[in-house]
């Protein structure tokens, strides 16, 4: 009997090692260098094909976006239909973006790759600007409206509407929108969701003694609310925590930047000097060369903003916005919030702290043992004392609560690509209790699962992306023309003639001056 019972433990623990070391190899792959090189290649390919828009029009798309909220209603103002208003959809999008990955993940980049690795953060950031720019202007120009009369947009929209519809790849982008679909809906549980709480347990465990079990029911509850009522409740909740966690976040980074101003100068230096192999070898596992910089500061800068995943594409699908290039613009702008701002300010004050050794870009011995999960709650601990724990562990549960609720929405619009609108009740249901599970559960294979089916997700979106190229450029194209040069041409709003002539009909708003 026992024999039998240690024979089935054994065969058990060898089927797990077995989806392990597949997942690994997977995982290698779509989080690996060939991913990279496919994500920069994209982010090069759109910043030609634009001319540079994100820069060329920096001025214009700064005061079509963050300025447009001071003056601008059709930005802000709640809309009567299904729709949400282009800042609520924002805050939704940053709300699934700015994460844990700007905290633990610049930890990690730095760790692995030395200073060396935020340069390669902003460089994947200045490409992936156009690549989410890319991704939102596709969303808005193939999206569709449900039998609710949501919008309903994103890469499994353009694979199958776009893709599908050049000659001979009909069946092709059917599959990859099936893909696309299937591939968000099982990230969704994993790294939208339980991966998230499980940061929040944690860190609630670790700074103020609360039992895992106790974060996990309030959560759930809390998530719960909100999820069931939909997207404009997600938006609703959204647009009030996310704006409050990153400038509450942005303070304390601030905050410490200042104190630590002195070092302005040792922190870029090192930065750039690791970026290009300038410093010598650390030595270890942990590294210093050029290619680790490389390779850890473009992947880690990928996992913060998802510039390519084709994820927050299906949030900003739903804005009340007509104008492709118009929500383009607001990606643009996510990307720069998130990498350039946050993780910059991240990056800063971890590197200014004193716990890294900026000449050689490893730990210092009197913190050689720490993590990349509490490496960011010991620099604020070291400034500001046990407040600064406790205002990360905060930050951590903010940040990751938002996420919760931001691919609670990716994960409902790829349920309802794949089983119909019925079933998203179901799939919520399901996803709120898992967030439960999330908060008990200790570290595991699903974790690592989890993460490799959100990469997988970038491989059929960026097909989509590279397919779609051109229909981008001239869109953008169009928009010029018509609203920086003055030009008297038909608008591109959409791939169907239905609900072109629906939104030329529109009455005129501030976004059409």
């Amino acid at each position: 009997m026992c024999t039998s019972a240690a024979a089935a433990e054994e065969a058990g623990g060898g089927f797990l090692d077995s989806v392990a070391n597949v997942n690994n190899a997977v995982n290698g792959v779509v989080w690996g260098v060939p991913a990279l090189i496919l994500l920069a290649f994209v982010g090069v390919l759109m910043t030609v094909l634009t001319k540079v828009f994100q820069v060329s029009h920096f001025g214009h798309w700064m005061k079509k976006t963050i300025g447009a909220v001071f003056h601008d209603k059709h930005v802000t103002s709640h809309t009567k239909d299904k729709s949400i208003s282009q800042f609520q959809s924002l805050c939704t999008a940053l709300a699934a973006t700015v994460g844990t990955g700007n905290i633990v993940g610049v930890s990690g980049a730095i760790l692995m790759g030395g200073p060396g690795a935020v340069f390669w953060m902003w460089v994947m950031a200045f490409l992936g600007m156009m690549t989410n720019y890319s991704e939102n202007v596709l969303g808005i120009f193939y999206r569709r409206k449900n039998s609710k009369g949501e919008w309903s947009g994103g890469a499994m929209y353009y694979l199958r509407d776009g893709l599908g519809s050049k000659k001979g790849c009909k069946t092709l982008g059917r599959i990859l929108a099936g893909l696309f679909s299937f591939f968000c809906l099982v990230a969704a549980f994993g790294i939208g969701n339980m991966t998230q709480v499980n940061a929040i347990s944690g860190n609630m465990q670790n700074v103020f003694g609360i039992p895992t079990w106790v974060t996990g029911a309030i959560v759930m509850i809390l998530v719960g609310l909100v999820v069931v009522g939909g997207l404009k409740r997600i938006a609703s909740v959204t647009e009030k925590i996310v704006p409050f966690m990153v400038i509450l976040y942005m303070l304390g980074t601030i905050a410490i930047f200042f104190i630590n101003i002195g070092q302005i100068g040792a922190v870029f230096s090192s930065i750039f000097k690791g970026a290009f192999g300038m410093e010598a070898a650390a030595g270890g596992v942990v590294g210093y060369g050029i290619k680790l910089a490389i390779e850890w500061g473009m992947k880690r800068g990928v996992f913060s903003n998802e510039a390519g995943l084709g994820s927050s594409v299906m949030v900003h699908s739903n804005s009340n916005v007509k104008e492709p290039v118009k929500q383009g613009m607001w990606g643009i702008f996510e990307v720069f919030a998130d990498t350039i701002v946050v993780c910059t300010l991240t990056a800063f004050a971890v590197l200014s702290s004193g716990i890294i050794d900026l000449n050689t870009g490893v730990l210092t011995d009197a913190f050689s043992n720490l993590t990349k999960n509490d490496l960011v709650a010991t620099v604020f601990n070291k400034q500001f004392g046990v407040i600064g724990s406790g205002f990360i562990a905060i930050s951590i549960a903010l940040f990751a609560f938002s996420t919760v609720l931001g691919w609670s929405h990716y994960g409902t619009k790829a349920c309802e690509y794949l089983l119909g609108e019925k079933n998203t009740v179901p799939y919520r249901v399901i996803f709120v209790l898992l967030v439960f599970g999330g908060a008990v559960m200790g570290d595991n294979l699903a974790w690592d699962l989890a993460d490799t089916f959100n990469g997988l997700m970038m491989i059929p979106n960026l097909i989509g992306v590279i397919a779609l190229s051109g229909v981008v450029a001239k869109i953008t194209k169009n928009y010029v023309d018509r609203h920086l040069r003055g030009r008297q041409i038909e608008p591109m709003y959409s791939a169907f003639q239905d609900i072109q002539e629906e939104e030329e009909a529109a009455p005129p708003t501030d976004e059409d001056d």
